[in-house]
């Protein structure tokens, strides 16, 4: 049974600020959670693993949790994720493994946590023929062909998407990302690090661009999986321009949430279907199909976590703009933001970068950077070159912060990848679009084998 004292009923608009502004933190307590997401697929085939049978992603869990000692998460029957010291491993609706890290202290932490995952997943997969694979868009596989995961909050999401946009479903079935999560002190703190990241996801988003294929063939895009949430749904996504106006902070951005129809209500292992309904309702005990009924914190946990912003805030900011890629790209990601919003002097500079961006501006890096990526013209440069001023800015973070590991080196190692990259002008994307154009010879097969972890 819930415990109330820990999950109260929501009676009043102020239990929900006082819920987001108790996230804050002192800066000795900020910590760091990396998520990564990843696509499992069948080495024979190229061809996503189903949830059932002899070589499936349940198979996949049962044996992390017999061999590297993981606690199972049950949906009913059906095993669903894993957890352990701090960590889960979940399942996306297409059969995506995600990697929740535990919320550490260093770079150097949450990447040997990512690096043990992965190792303990090549460990129990290889003997079933499966392997996984790091991009933003899955490369080859039909909507139709993905077989759906059985977590009840899913069916309710793919039967709502649809009448909100036409890419709900692949951004459900076919994306994956990278994303890290990050702590605030204060309702300013929270205000400035939410601009400045907001600001400059478009230009992580084409750093870290990775998805260029669609069925096989080259979609036209860098970051299609970027381009997806443009019609996913305009309620839950965009780049929230109330975020840079006089006014913003917890309350704002209650207000924002409030004004998002629901998805569901769970209630034990059911999810019951409300979608399009109103949190308010909800609230006044006038929720359709609970009437009487008050929502409680656990509810307003659940409906947050159903906008698909950019950034997102909980008790944290969660960073949402970039694709999934490459086993260094994973590290890189949380390396990036931590050198930018961990520091003071990097996100005061940081924020000198952005805060005289206009709207308009704003939209045009998230408009085009998804087909164009570093190439984008942004006054009288290129994303390119804002690109080497963020890394330069997160860099002297990362120095400042002088976090060390066992053999000397400070946190700045991670951004290696992300140097290469800024520096070539070559997104992952495009290196790939060069190897399907030469030495792939349009065979799409050969990304499963060239980058693959």
């Amino acid at each position: 049974m819930t415990n109330i004292s820990k999950n109260p009923p929501i009676e009043n608009k102020q239990q929900l600020i006082d819920y987001i502004a108790s996230g804050s933190k002192p800066e000795s307590e900020w910590t760091i959670g990396t998520e990564h997401e990843k696509f499992v697929y069948c080495v024979d085939t190229g061809r996503p693993v189903p949830y059932e049978g002899a070589r499936s992603i349940r198979a996949i869990l049962e044996a992390l949790q017999k061999q590297f000692d993981w606690a199972p998460m049950m949906e009913g029957d059906n095993i669903i994720g894993l957890l352990k010291d701090g960590q889960s491993v979940t399942l996306e609706p297409g059969g995506q493994l995600e990697l929740s890290g535990a919320m550490v202290k260093t770079l150097h932490q949450t990447c040997a946590e990512s690096n043990s995952h992965l190792r303990q997943a090549q460990a129990v997969s290889e003997t079933l023929g499966i392997n996984y694979l790091g991009m933003g868009f899955n490369p080859n596989s039909k909507r139709e062909d993905v077989p759906i995961m059985p977590k009840g909050r899913y069916n309710i999401m793919r039967d709502y998407m649809p009448k909100r946009g036409s890419l709900g479903l692949d951004m459900m079935l076919r994306t994956c990302t990278i994303q890290v999560n990050l702590d605030y002190s204060s309702e300013a703190d929270m205000v400035k690090k939410f601009r400045v990241s907001l600001a400059l996801q478009p230009l992580a988003t084409a750093i870290f661009a990775a998805s260029p294929f669609k069925e096989g063939k080259p979609n036209g895009f860098q970051s299609y999986r970027s381009h997806i949430w443009t019609d996913t749904d305009p309620d839950r996504c965009g780049i929230l321009p109330f975020v840079f106006e006089d006014g913003m902070g917890f309350e704002a951005y209650v207000d924002h949430v409030l004004n998002v129809p629901m998805y569901f209500v769970n209630r034990g292992n059911d999810y019951h279907d409300v979608s399009g309904k109103s949190f308010k309702d909800f609230m006044n005990g006038k929720l359709e199909g609970f009437e009487g009924q008050l929502p409680t914190i656990k509810d307003w946990e659940d409906h947050m976590s159903t906008l698909f912003p950019e950034v997102r805030l909980k008790k944290f900011l969660e960073m949402r703009g970039a694709d999934g890629g490459t086993w260094s790209k994973i590290c890189a990601l949380p390396a990036l933001w931590v050198g930018l919003l961990y520091d003071q002097t990097s996100l005061d500079a940081a924020w000198d970068l952005v805060k005289d961006w206009t709207h308009e501006e704003h939209q045009h890096l998230r408009d085009n950077v998804p087909r164009d990526a570093l190439s984008v013209p942004f006054r009288n440069g290129t994303v390119q070159d804002l690109a080497k001023q963020m890394l330069d800015i997160s860099a002297a973070g990362l120095e400042r912060r002088a976090k060390l590991n066992n053999t000397g080196d400070d946190e700045r190692v991670f951004l290696k990848s992300l140097y290469e990259t800024a520096n070539s002008g070559k997104t992952t994307a495009q290196l790939m679009l060069d190897r399907y154009n030469g030495s792939w010879n349009g065979d799409i097969s050969k990304v499963f084998s060239d980058c693959s972890f």
